[in-house]
């Protein structure tokens, strides 16, 4: 029985309505037939034409269902994938309905579901029914060009026929492809002017290019307008243009002519002028292009490649010139012949059309030269323009080293000059050209190149007018010796004993191999070197000086033997500054002497103060009082002060009133002698001259001592001549040492015993029989007139120099030095009495 629950759901759908607004547009919708399947209808497709031109909303189906018979029911509809309102449908009736125009090029088919819902018992009646809207295209768009489009475009003149222009065009149509409304034609609508004919070909679909139909010629028209067209099949058609500027340039189609068809030019045999003729040419092409620059070439007359001619790139003339010198026995006539084109090939069209058969295109135009080359006095021509010369260095001088052989065609008298001889070591012959050495030639000679050659240049001149020259350059190669020694590449180094214990030297010698290095190095005979120096390695371009044994601070002379190869020695000097260094190659600054006053050192400054004062007090009446100045200096080197030399003008009494010696010992040293005088006021200051010199003797010799306690003895080269000679040859003081000492030495009662000495020279006038007294001496020339401090001391109060022969090995060598200085004093008064 369930057939009669199943009914036969028939949809009738007219589309046969009357024509509204437009009938001939409208096409009636087609029925469909609905198919049964599992009680789901299903309406296949509705086709809508695009565009369509009705009143809106517009009817295009109505939608049934057979269980809606008593049934409060509604019909709904949805519209895939669209904004609501675009398709509606009235939900008591079942009508469909679209609600504005539909453009396919923008979609196109839509997708709508069918629904019919129980009101009563809010569900759906039946399955869901679907169907598709397709639109229908209609010719309602024309082609477009896609490409952009440039203001001109450039061609060439003189094209062929079926060249492709540089104008391309990519047309699309957006109706439905591979129908009547999107098939595309592009043609040229119109161009100014018509000839020669343009045309468009189609590439591809899409892609069409302007062609040309015929040559175009820059002198009838310098620039066209084209109107591209691009129309549609469809009906009616639809088109769309664009226009565009086709502008000529010139190539070339005229053959550069000569103005003159005869020339005329003149030069002189053996020179290379670069202008001796200009030659000029007619063309009608655009000026400053390749079909207007002309290129001249020699036709006949050149086959010796003796001339040019080159292009005035400003005025387009050939220039004639000379480039090989040749000699003409006579004045002579050369004839040439120069033909002249175009950089760019010549193009030519006839009968619109481009010659491409080059044999019939008009040929190159001709011109005739005559050059008249002037003879004139030919120069001397050397067999040999260079020669190559081989000699020894330091070979003796007088040597011929070359004689060059020379001829002259117009000429028998020539005559030589040396124009290059940098280090003056030769002399030439006029007459035969002989190079002859007049000194010996070193290779080591900053005149000598790297190569060992030394250049000599020679002139040979003749007697023409005016006179004609060459030049010969003679090379002469230096061959080596071994005439230098090796040296030291610097003579001074630095220790950094803070840092390192060697110091590296590097030895050159400028002879070459095999007279050079590596080299031998060893150090000299001296004992004391090779006691503290060692070198490593000994063999080399560059070896280290390592110091054995830790010296004080300060230069030290390392006595080098050099040998080359060849065993060829030389002594050098190292000088070497031991010091602690801040960095590397840089000694740190001597730290600053330290000092202290203690309590006992104030009083006796305070002491001496009060001393001072009394003295002025005494000695204010008549007498001047000199404090003598002492200062503090530290020097450790002792210095020679026996030279003869102007003294002063002061004049000393020969009164003296001999006193006991003060003596005093210092680090077991003995400060020397102390008398009282009777002299001048000067003299006063060198009675207190000799008391400080003689305690800074004291000073000066527990430094020596303490040095010898270090272990160390300092070599000095010529030190005997200026250590301890206390006596010139004239019996003068030598008392200039000058050492660090203060005024803390001087005692009060030193100071009271000398003042109570002075007064009693000076408040008594008595003359002591005796011989203590002070000895005038008489001075060669000029000499000092004061008072040696000599004097102060007697045969009967010699110093006792007796603790001298404990005071250790180093002081025989300063006894030996002092007696071989008093030696020499000794033979030179005798040589002189």
């Amino acid at each position: 029985m369930r057939s009669l629950f199943l009914l036969l759901l028939v949809a009738l759908a007219s589309l046969g309505e009357s024509k509204k607004e437009g009938g001939e547009r409208h096409r009636r919708a087609k029925r469909e037939s609905l198919s049964r399947s599992k009680r789901r209808w299903v309406l296949s497709t509705i086709e809508l034409e695009e565009e369509m031109d009705v009143k809106y909303p517009y009817k295009i189906s109505t939608m049934y269902n057979d269980k809606t018979a008593n049934v409060q029911h509604e019909f709904q509809i949805t519209v895939e994938d669209e904004p609501e309102g675009l398709f509606t449908i009235n939900k008591a009736t079942g009508e469909v309905y679209v609600h504005r125009r539909l453009d396919r090029e923008k979609k196109k088919s839509y997708h709508i579901t069918f629904d019919v819902w129980d009101l009563t018992a809010g569900k759906k009646i039946d399955k869901e029914l679907s169907f598709d809207v397709d639109l229908i295209d209609i010719n309602d768009n024309a082609p477009r060009f896609t490409n952009q489009f440039k203001k001109s475009y450039d061609v060439m003149e003189n094209t062929k026929v079926g060249e492709y222009l540089p104008v391309s065009m990519n047309v699309v149509d957006d109706d439905l492809e591979g129908t009547i409304n999107s098939t595309v034609v592009v043609t040229v609508g119109k161009q100014s002017p018509p000839e020669p004919k343009i045309g468009v070909k189609k590439i591809d679909e899409r892609l069409h290019q302007l062609v040309s139909e015929g040559c175009f010629d820059y002198d009838k028209a310098k620039q066209y307008s084209v109107v591209i067209n691009a129309s549609d099949r469809g009906k009616p058609p639809l088109s769309r243009n664009v226009t565009v500027t086709l502008n000529v340039i010139d190539t070339n189609s005229h053959q550069p002519t000569f103005k003159k068809r005869q020339y005329e030019a003149e030069a002189v045999e053996m020179q290379t002028p670069d202008d001796i003729l200009r030659v000029a040419v007619e063309d009608k092409d655009t000026p400053n292009t390749d079909g207007w620059r002309a290129k001249y070439s020699f036709i006949s007359g050149n086959e010796d490649k003796m001339y040019k001619i080159t292009t005035d790139p400003k005025t387009n003339e050939g220039i004639l010139g000379v480039v090989k010198a040749k000699n003409f026995d006579v004045t002579t006539l050369v004839k040439l012949q120069i033909g002249v084109e175009n950089i760019e090939p010549l193009k030519v069209c006839k009968d619109g059309k481009l010659i491409e058969d080059l044999s019939i295109l008009p040929p190159r135009d001709s011109v005739n030269v005559t050059v008249k080359m002037v003879d004139t006095n030919d120069a001397p021509v050397f067999e040999k323009y260079t020669e190559e010369v081989y000699q020894t260095e330091e070979s003796e001088k007088g040597q011929v080293l070359y004689t060059p052989k020379v001829k002259d065609v117009d000429s028998s008298n020539v005559r030589f000059e040396l124009l290059e001889d940098p280090a003056k070591w030769v002399t030439i012959d006029k007459k035969t050209g002989a190079i002859t050495t007049i000194e010996k030639m070193d290779r080591e000679s900053p005149f000598v190149d790297e190569k060992n050659i030394y250049r000599i240049v020679i002139a040979a001149i003749d007697d023409g007018s005016p006179p004609a020259t060459s030049t010969c350059t003679v090379s002469v190669h230096l061959r080596d010796i071994n005439d230098n020694t090796p040296t030291l590449l610097n003579k001074t180094a630095i220790l950094c004993s803070n840092h390192a214990d060697k110091v590296m030297v590097r030895a050159k010698d400028a002879d070459a191999e095999p007279f050079s290095g590596p080299f031998g190095f060893s150090l000299a005979n001296d004992k004391t070197a090779k006691e503290h120096w060692k070198i490593e390695p000994e063999y080399g371009e560059e070896v280290s000086i390592r110091l054995l044994t830790k010296l004080p601070k300060g230069n030290y002379s390392v006595p080098l033997v050099i040998q080359d190869k060849q065993n060829q020695p030389s002594k050098e000097s190292l000088s070497v500054v031991v010091c602690d260094c801040v960095k590397p190659g840089v000694c740190a600054l001597p730290k600053p002497l330290s000092t202290g006053i203690g309590i006992a050192a104030i009083g006796l400054i305070i002491a001496a103060l009060l001393v001072f004062l009394l003295l002025l007090f005494l000695l204010t009446d008549k007498r001047k009082f000199i404090i003598p100045d002492v200062k503090d200096e530290y020097k450790q080197t002792l210095m020679r002060y026996n030279e003869e030399g102007l003294g002063n003008d002061c004049k000393a009494e020969s009164k003296v009133l001999a006193s006991k010696t003060t003596e005093s010992m210092t680090g077991g040293i003995k400060l020397g002698h102390m008398q009282n005088i009777e002299a001048s006021p000067g003299m006063v200051q060198n009675v207190e001259t000799y008391y400080t010199t003689t305690s800074n003797m004291s000073s000066n010799m527990e430094t020596w001592n303490s040095q010898q306690q270090g272990g160390f003895h300092r070599s000095m080269k010529g030190n005997s001549r200026r250590s301890t000679s206390l006596y010139n040859r004239r019996g003068t003081v030598q008392s200039n040492y000058t050492f660090n000492r203060s005024l803390s030495t001087w005692s009060d009662d030193r100071i009271i015993s000398l003042l109570d000495r002075r007064l009693t020279v000076t408040d008594s006038n008595q003359t002591d029989s005796s011989d203590d007294y002070v000895k005038i001496y008489h001075h060669e020339e000029n000499g000092n007139s004061c008072v040696s401090l000599d004097l102060l001391s007697s045969d009967n109060h010699q110093d006792d120099l007796s603790f001298l022969n404990d005071l250790g090995p180093q002081f025989k060598t300063l006894e030996k030095i002092i007696r071989a200085d008093k030696s020499e004093v000794i033979k030179a008064e005798k040589s002189e009495i």
